[in-house]
């Protein structure tokens, strides 16, 4: 099985996800838009992978090559590839089969809980409430035709479901100690003091109560994508 994944920024790469796919024997190859890229054969992969980025999905801009990447994604997706977006992957996604995404109530960068509802597969992520790691300000109206997955108390639209192979989350099951660390040193500056907006020093504290839970979640999903 070929995996494929886009990274927008230096300091946000697959993280655990990595160690799952070297565990199951998977090949990976990535595309940086962040150096001179080249989009992968369509045909030779079978998921797409979309991370997240301090950039809106709307920066076009800034980065003219997003166009090219949501094209990509629509196509991904046309192709019925397995395609998971997080954070602003998500976004990237739900953009693409049309919703709107937008400023959040508020900025969320944390560990927080979200509450995952009934209506999904249990084997989409594990249980009913789990504290995740969250870093983003913006949002999401669900697609149509996906299903609401997640919520938080500061996020309505915490993930979704679309159709079997494609899933967007908000927040970062990902995530490992040194991904958290590069997070900070790029994006330190945002961990403004808000009702849910972590210090820095909280952030590294919860790590090692919610982090192994979460990358066993991350791995739980791709597991259940896997036997798609």
């Amino acid at each position: 099985m070929n995996i494929h994944y886009f990274q927008h920024v230096p300091f946000e790469g697959l993280g655990s996800i990595e160690d799952w796919a070297v565990e199951k024997g998977h090949p990976v190859t990535v595309t940086r838009f962040y150096e001179t890229f080249k989009l992968p054969d369509l045909v030779a992969i079978d998921w797409l992978i979309v991370l997240g980025g301090p950039l809106g999905v709307n920066d076009e801009q800034n980065f003219p090559w997003l166009k090219t990447e949501k094209e990509f994604i629509r196509q991904a997706i046309k192709a019925n590839k397995v395609v998971m977006g997080i954070c602003l992957g998500a976004q990237l996604i739900a953009q693409v089969l049309g919703a709107k995404v937008y400023k959040n109530k508020f900025t969320e960068i944390g560990w927080f809980p979200v509450e995952v509802f009934e209506t999904t597969e249990k084997t989409d992520l594990l249980q009913n409430k789990t504290t995740v790691f969250h870093w983003h300000g913006d949002n999401f109206d669900i697609p149509a035709g996906a299903v609401l997955a997640a919520s938080s108390e500061a996020c309505i639209n915490q993930a979704f479901r679309y159709g079997k192979k494609v899933l967007g989350l908000q927040f970062h099951l990902e995530v490992t100690k040194q991904s958290i660390a590069k997070m900070i040193e790029h994006e330190g500056h945002e961990l403004i003091p808000d009702i849910f907006v972590q210090s820095a020093e909280q952030i590294v504290t919860l790590q090692n109560k919610y982090l192994k839970q979460n990358n066993k979640a991350m791995f739980f999903i791709l597991d259940h994508l896997e036997k798609l």
